[in-house]
C-alpha cells in the first residue's frame, strides 16, 4: 500500500495521459470523431437515474484493476459484470478506460453500452477536450472531471464542452480547498473522492466533512471506500444521495449477491 513517501501517483497519471492524448489525436484526428457522433446512440439521462433511485443511487464500476491493489478480478467480462449490475438495481454504471493504470480501455465502454439500457459514465483521466468528444462518439452518457487534474479554465471549457454535447459531467473533488471554485459552476452532480488519489489512502468521513459545504440542489455522490451496507448509511446520513462503488463488487465472488447487499436486498 503506498503512503505518504510514495510519488505522486495523479501527477503520474497526468503525464501520461497527455501522451495519451497526443497519440490518439495524431492516428485518429478530431474530424475523425466528429463524423461519428451522428452515429452515436441517443444520450441517456444520468442525473435523472440517480436522482429516481428509490434507497440512494448505484453507480457501480467497471474495473479490472488500479495502481493500489493491481489487478483486482482476473475473470475480467465488462459486458457480464455490467449486465449483472443492471439486473440487480444499479442506477447507473462506470467504466474505466484508462489503460496504463487501470488495465481498462475505451472499447470496454462501448461495448458495455451496448449490452445495457443504463447510463454509462467514463471515467477517466479527463484533461483534453479530445476525450471529451471520444467519450461522446463511444456511447458515453456521463464523463468524469477531477478538480486536482484540472485549473479552473480548464473544467470550466471541459464542463461546458461536455454539455454542448449533452454529457453529463461527475466533477470530484477530494481536497476541500477545491469546492468553492466548482460549486462556482453550480454542478447538478459532485463526487466527493474519499480517496487521496495522490496518496490512495482512504478516509470514509471525507464525504460528510465536505458535505456540509455542498447545497443542496447539487446531488452529492461519495466515492470510494464503501464497503458494506452500514457505510453507505453513514455517507447517506452524512448528506450523500449517490454513491460510486468499483472495488469492494468487483472482488465479490458472487457480484449480483454483492451488490443486492448494498443496496439492503439481501441479508448480509
Amino acid at each position: 500500500m503506498p503512503t505518504q513517501t510514495t510519488p505522486d501517483i495523479l501527477s503520474r497519471i497526468i503525464e501520461r495521459k497527455r501522451l495519451e492524448v497526443d497519440e490518439a489525436r495524431r492516428l485518429r484526428p478530431e474530424t475523425h470523431l466528429l463524423e461519428q457522433l451522428d452515429a452515436a446512440p441517443p444520450v441517456r439521462d444520468f442525473i435523472g437515474a440517480l436522482r429516481s433511485a428509490s434507497d440512494i443511487g448505484l453507480i457501480a464500476e467497471v474495473k479490472k484493476g488500479s495502481p493500489s491493489a493491481g489487478i483486482i478480478r482476473a475473470d475480467f467480462d465488462p459486458v457480464q459484470i455490467a449486465r449483472t449490475y443492471e439486473q440487480h438495481g444499479a442506477s447507473c454504471l462506470s467504466v474505466l478506460t484508462d489503460e496504463h493504470f487501470f488495465h481498462g480501455h475505451l472499447d470496454d465502454l462501448r461495448a458495455v453500452r451496448a449490452a445495457v439500457r443504463i447510463p454509462v459514465l467514463r471515467k477517466d483521466f479527463m484533461i483534453d477536450r479530445y476525450q471529451v468528444l471520444e467519450a461522446r462518439a463511444a456511447g458515453a452518457d456521463c464523463i468524469l472531471l477531477i478538480a486536482e487534474c484540472l485549473n479552473d479554465c480548464q473544467m470550466r471549457d471541459l464542463y461546458f464542452y461536455a454539455s454542448e454535447l449533452g454529457l453529463a459531467a461527475l466533477i470530484e473533488v477530494h481536497d476541500v480547498e477545491n469546492l468553492d471554485r466548482v460549486l462556482k459552476l453550480d454542478p447538478p452532480l459532485l463526487g466527493i473522492n474519499n480517496r487521496d488519489l495522490r496518496t490512495m489512502t482512504t478516509d470514509l468521513d471525507h464525504t460528510i466533512r465536505s458535505a456540509q459545504q455542498v447545497p443542496a440542489s447539487t446531488l452529492l455522490v461519495s466515492e470510494s471506500g464503501i464497503k458494506t451496507r452500514a457505510d453507505i448509511d453513514r455517507v447517506k446520513h452524512g448528506g450523500a444521495r449517490a454513491i460510486l462503488v468499483g472495488e469492494t463488487l468487483m472482488r465479490s465472488p458472487d457480484i449480483g449477491l454483492a451488490v443486492d447487499q448494498l443496496l439492503g436486498r439481501s441479508a448480509v
